[in-house]
């Protein structure tokens, strides 16, 4: 059953890139005691492989999880039995929700019974071995990439998993052996007989006489039994008895399993608005009696509790680095995730020494988890660890200037649900559409609105926080000066200015001096240990701050970019320090697949201007496939693999938490799972032409004539009157042929690709053959 045309030699290269060093043991057990049953560091357990990206149980999901997890991972095979009593393994009992049988034996769906429930669809039992030889696995969640879905990965048996993929562990799941009794078929007599071809690390099975009818015949030395519990309200066949009610007989369930497998939320439960509740006491009950515990449901790209700020990272260490008890193991369709947890970032101390020297700046604060900019956004930066903190100024119509996301109300505030309605206005010079701006209001008008935090993945339904989604108030940018003062940990202030030459020129509001004077009031042109970061996609404004401050002075680029002409980059030395440049400037994408690198980063870096990239957040969707839907993976990559000066963004916390994980610095003994990932990798594995991505235009390169930009002297004009911009809106608001070549190609500039040319020839990966 193994389909050697779906292991193209693409696949080999990317697995290989991802364990160019021997698997290495896990660092987190030597350092610190684990409050597993064991002592030992918990176990990765990787369901169907990594089915995160590829299909559940096909040959790459599973390779893909032994490339990029620690080097003991389980790989996890639910076991279904076909008509002639092979074992296969996929992740349910009907087969169309990720095969394409549908389309190969049409309309001969079955109607069964499945725990008394009447359920239609195709079953395995009703089809040989031979007559799922044509049929191939798809994505079965419609969330995740279905790019893979013509690859032509063929349905693998048990033995093939054992023998083909040879992984160091295996678990196999047997969730219905009841249903497959009524049909005749023996899950008891395949599960022997396959132990004895295969070393069977785990069997687990919600149903309490199965696993009692295999204990004579499975050796207990090399084999655990584990029961798995369903949701509490469910009832187990066996005993007729909920699984609820069965989890308060721990002493019952010990005698015939070793261990027990439960959905996570039994341990850290959440109420109905996914804020944690107090953890409950399973795993230290079970450790008692002498039972493991290994967790379940972990997944990337499915929202799980608002306490973790969507860092799944922070999550899988709830369960394995707390103060009172670690699970065993943890299941997760992103393996990789779990294997840094354990082997990189838990025990690890608040004030481990920074193992990298990259910049963590604020984007408005910590507004992924407040309303941007707010006094609770920046409060909670500071003690996250953030390194700067940045202010974006905005002027009110008295010319106060204060800090805000945005100039539009609209993006930060209710304002649209105030009396201010009646100042929508359209401004094209600023933004298309309208907006109710904040020099349209006085700074007494502006701090009687209600903060709201930002949602910029409201259309995937990804909310931030919303039990303190109107929490917090502005600050004046001298509160703000006197905040970053006040706390020595940070490293120095950011401000940000935009729009500089319509307000002077529109508004009579010189944004530059009444930040030049803000700063002197705040004593920030005296040397201190703090910097001062001026921040401006307009060179005009960068260019008066260069001349008359010794600020750090950052040119922003607003638009994606491939690269830079000398002569743009010798003209932005001229004025600036620094550059801030979007990811895609960095690592270009496309249907959101890294699709190669630019040399950007070292352009820049060569005229001696420090690179920071925005923005970095947490929400999944935010991110590339190639990151596997962690910001962890993503961080690592633009710091490892880009070699970046600094990261903005709006969850600090996960940042400053990198830059401290000890399996950094460590060379050529670096694992897998904290190498940065090869841009174009993924996509190159698309096989099925009618899911390739369309081709993409080439960004732009930076040029002489984008980084000019003009500025009015507000010396030199008359004051607008306010009352001219106000109208009403005009329009509605709306809120590889050559290995060589393709090694060059897809290795950032920084990277040497003659390595990794010697690895592909030490190693043959060329192709890959069963």
């Amino acid at each position: 059953m193994w389909n050697s045309r779906a292991q193209i030699h693409v696949l080999a290269l990317l697995i290989l890139l991802h364990s160019v060093v021997d698997l290495v043991s896990a660092r987190g057990s030597t350092t610190s005691s684990w409050r597993t049953l064991s002592g030992s560091r918990p176990l990765v357990i990787a369901p169907g492989g990594f089915s995160g990206i590829f299909p559940d149980s096909s040959s790459a999901a599973y390779k893909l999880a032994l490339a990029t997890s620690v080097s003991d991972v389980i790989l996890w095979c639910n076991v279904q039995l076909t008509k002639d009593g092979a074992g296969i393994c996929f992740p349910n009992l009907k087969l169309e929700n990720a095969t394409n049988i549908a389309n190969i034996v049409r309309n001969r769906a079955q109607v069964y019974l499945v725990n008394g429930v009447p359920t239609h669809g195709y079953f395995s039992m009703d089809y040989t071995l031979e007559d799922l030889s044509n049929v191939t696995l798809i994505q079965g969640v419609y969330s995740r990439t279905n790019k893979f879905d013509g690859n032509q990965f063929r349905i693998l048996t048990v033995e093939d998993v054992a023998k083909l993929v040879k992984p160091p562990r295996l678990w196999l799941n047997i969730q219905h052996d009841g249903f497959y009794a009524q049909h005749n078929l023996s899950m008891k007599s395949f599960v022997i007989s396959v132990s004895r071809r295969a070393t069977l690390k785990y069997i687990s099975s919600p149903e309490i006489g199965f696993l009692r009818s295999i204990m004579a015949g499975i050796n207990p030395r090399t084999t655990k039994l584990i029961f798995r519990f369903m949701g509490e309200n469910e009832i187990e066949p066996s005993t007729s008895l909920t699984y609820g009610s069965l989890l308060k007989n721990l002493t019952f369930i010990k005698s015939f399993a070793s261990g027990i497998l439960v959905p996570k939320g039994y341990i850290w439960p959440v109420d109905a608005s996914l804020y944690l509740l107090p953890h409950t006491s399973v795993v230290l009950d079970a450790h008692k009696e002498g039972l493991e515990v290994f967790a379940s449901d972990f997944s990337n790209d499915v929202p799980f509790s608002f306490n973790y700020s969507y860092d799944p990272l922070a999550e899988h260490l709830s369960f394995i680095d707390n103060d009172e008890f670690s699970v065993d193991g943890l299941l997760s369709d992103f393996p990789i995730t779990p294997s840094q947890a354990m082997d990189c970032f838990a025990h690890l101390d608040k004030s481990a020494t920074k193992q990298v020297k990259t910049l963590v700046i604020s984007k408005c604060g910590a507004s992924g988890d407040y309303p941007a900019c707010t006094d609770v956004a920046y409060e909670r930066a500071i003690s996250d660890g953030v390194d700067v903190l940045d202010c974006p100024v905005q002027m009110s119509k008295d010319g106060v200037p204060f800090c805000s996301r945005s100039v539009n109300l609209i993006d930060s505030t209710t304002v649209a649900q105030s009396r201010f309605l009646s100042l929508l206005t359209t401004i094209p010079e600023i933004k298309s559409g309208g907006g109710i701006f904040t020099f349209s209001l006085t700074w007494n008008d502006i701090k009687s609105l209600t903060t709201t935090i930002s949602i910029p993945y409201a259309k995937y339904r990804l909310f931030r926080n919303p039990k303190f989604k109107n929490k917090g108030t502005f600050l004046t940018l001298s509160d703000f000066l006197a905040l970053t003062k006040n706390h020595t940990s940070l490293s120095g202030a950011l401000v940000i200015i935009e729009h500089a030459d319509y307000l002077a020129e529109k508004q009579g509001l010189s944004v530059t001096d009444v930040v030049l004077d803000a700063l002197s009031k705040a004593g920030y042109d005296k040397p201190g240990t703090q910097k001062v970061m001026i921040q401006s996609p307009d060179s005009s404004v960068l260019r008066k701050f260069k001349k008359e401050t010794s600020y750090e002075v950052l040119y922003k680029v607003d638009k994606t970019i491939s690269g830079a002409l000398d002569s743009a980059v010798k003209d932005i030395k001229k004025f600036a320090d620094s550059v801030v440049v979007k990811k895609t400037s960095v690592f270009p994408e496309n249907s959101a697949f890294l699709i190669g690198s630019t040399n950007i980063v070292p352009k820049l870096q060569s005229f001696n201007l420090s690179v920071y990239v925005e923005t970095f957040s947490n929400e999944f969707v935010s991110q590339a496939w190639d990151y596997y839907s962690d910001a962890t993976v993503e961080i690592n990559s633009f710091v490892k693999g880009a070699y970046i000066n600094g990261i903005i963004t709006d969850f600090p916390k996960t940042a400053v938490r990198y830059r401290r994980n000890r399996c950094l610095n460590l060379g050529d003994k670096s694992p897998p799972y904290m190498s940065p990932v090869l841009p174009r990798s993924l996509v190159s594995l698309i096989t099925g032409k009618e899911y390739l991505p369309p081709a993409a235009a080439s960004s732009p390169v930076l040029t002489d004539s984008d980084v000019e930009s003009p500025l009015q002297s507000v010396s030199d004009i008359v004051p607008a009157s306010n009352s001219s911009t106000v109208a009403a809106a005009s329009s509605p608001v709306s809120t590889d042929s050559d290995v060589e070549a393709f090694v060059s190609d897809v290795v950032p500039t920084s990277n040497s690709s003659s390595v990794w040319l010697s690895l592909l020839r030490k190693f043959k990966i060329y192709e890959v053959t069963p």
